[in-house]
């Protein structure tokens, strides 16, 4: 390990030496999961890479080494760590089968409150975390730091080991690129906001599980964009789908295809957002789908099926999944 690399000579400075206190550590972890998930949009990697942090700062403090601050230190730990598996898993992200979606973060909605691990969860929506992903491992992690997180460029340099200029000059470039991709990173949303995309939501489910078309086409934006995502393990679209009615004929048509089945959906938040988790007749997961709303309109439905994506939920269901050779 180098010296400026946490646990190196860099991060020795002299405020935590010898026993690590647990007990203060464990509060930064909702942080340390949101960052790393910001990073790598995966809900087990973030949580093995929180976890690889703890570990390189308990055998720093165990080896009798001084460190600064275990926020500091451990937020260095996690960023760096998220920018080294991304470029590692860069290769399977250019072969992945269909539409990339991120994992998603599912809390309840009837008492949102703040996620058990993610507390800034419902900043890193599906479609900020999908932007992400045309940023380079360091872009992302500047901008992120930056605009997500709020921290100051002295602390971005710090934790990338960029230089400030060069820190600044990143996430400028890598905003431009953000927004020319047409969306900015978005905020957590209000209580007031979050209760009308949750009623919004309750009708499109309601009218969707009803074969109502006309209600359906009444909510859907006119460009409104369907993506799913079976990362060609489970039954999903190949390719974005952006006409209205043939999306509301979709969402008919499949809700009565597994209703057949004894499936049943359960409204949630998914990345902060309204959405519903699908179940099977045994209580299996099928599927989670949110919804991206702005002024009173869907403009968009990410559905994730990919099995892979869905184990942090809860057992997964092998209804929807494509036979295997």
């Amino acid at each position: 390990m180098s010296g400026d690399e946490p646990g190196g000579r860099g991060s020795v400075r002299g405020a935590v030496s010898g026993a690590l206190d647990e007990t203060g550590a464990i509060g930064y972890r909702p942080l340390l999961f949101s960052i790393a998930y910001g990073m790598t949009g995966s809900v087990g990697d973030a949580e093995d890479i929180v976890q690889d942090a703890f570990v390189g700062l308990t055998r720093a403090c165990q080896a009798g080494t001084t460190i600064v601050e275990p926020k500091a230190y451990l937020t260095t730990a996690v960023t760096r760590l998220g920018i080294n598996h991304l470029r590692s898993a860069r290769v399977r992200r250019e072969t992945y089968v269909g539409d990339w979606l991120p994992e998603p973060v599912v809390t309840s909605a009837e008492a949102p409150g703040p996620a058990e691990h993610a507390e800034l969860a419902d900043s890193l929506s599906m479609a900020f975390l999908v932007l992400l992903e045309s940023l380079s491992p360091v872009e992302r992690a500047v901008f992120m730091l930056r605009e997500v997180f709020g921290h100051g460029y002295p602390d971005v340099a710090r934790i990338t080991g960029k230089t400030e200029v060069n820190c600044r000059q990143i996430f400028t470039r890598a905003k431009q690129r953000i927004a020319a991709a047409g969306e900015a990173g978005e905020s957590a949303q209000p209580p007031a906001r979050r209760a009308e995309g949750a009623e919004l939501a309750r009708r499109f489910f309601d009218a969707a599980g009803g074969g109502d078309l006309d209600a359906l086409l009444d909510m859907l934006a006119p460009d409104v964009v369907f993506h799913g995502d079976g990362g060609g393990k489970a039954r999903a679209l190949g390719r974005p789908m952006t006409d209205p009615r043939r999306v509301a004929q979709l969402l008919v048509g499949g809700l009565r295809r597994i209703r057949k089945l004894g499936a049943s959906l359960h409204p949630v938040l998914v990345n902060g957002r309204p959405g519903v988790v699908f179940h099977d007749a045994e209580d299996r997961v099928l599927s989670v789908v949110e919804l991206d709303i702005a002024d009173g309109m869907i403009r968009a439905i990410r559905s994730v099926a990919n099995p892979d994506k869905l184990a942090h939920l809860g057992p997964v269901s092998d209804v929807g999944l494509l036979p295997t050779d």
